[in-house]
């Protein structure tokens, strides 16, 4: 598609929690779970600028984490459960969690990325040259 076409402006919380084009809202963002598609089907823009690293699983480690050890500990308050009920209710609790969120957290972030033209950081030469 040419640069030049103009896209009404996406908000990039609908677009990143739809999981959809950051630029038009239509096309998918992903190819697989959390593999990027190469560009968006519905405009052209090419994904290749994405690099959302480490954010999105280090916000729903510490999400996930707060909502399900909250939980545990007032069950844990409230019912004096044995361990091993524990294990049964929390370890599939923090893999729905966690894996529930992933996806839509690194959307997030690639459209927060988009919006923001964030790239990676580069030095200036202020020698003059």
């Amino acid at each position: 598609m040419s640069t030049g076409n103009y896209y009404a402006p996406v908000s990039p919380v609908a677009a990143g929690l739809a999981c959809k084009c950051p630029r038009c809202g239509r096309g998918k963002l992903f190819k697989g779970f959390l593999d990027v598609a190469p560009r968006c089907e519905a405009c052209g823009l090419d994904y290749g600028f994405i690099d959302a690293g480490d954010g999105p699983a280090v916000f729903v480690i510490l999400i996930g984490g707060f909502i399900v050890v909250a939980l545990a500990f007032w069950v844990e308050a409230a019912y004096e459960p044995p361990l091993w009920l524990h294990a049964v209710l929390w370890i599939p609790a923090i893999l729905l969690v966690t894996l529930g969120l992933l996806r839509p957290f690194k959307a997030l972030l690639v459209a927060f990325q988009y919006r923001n033209k964030a790239a990676e950081g580069r030095l200036r030469d202020h020698s003059g040259e």
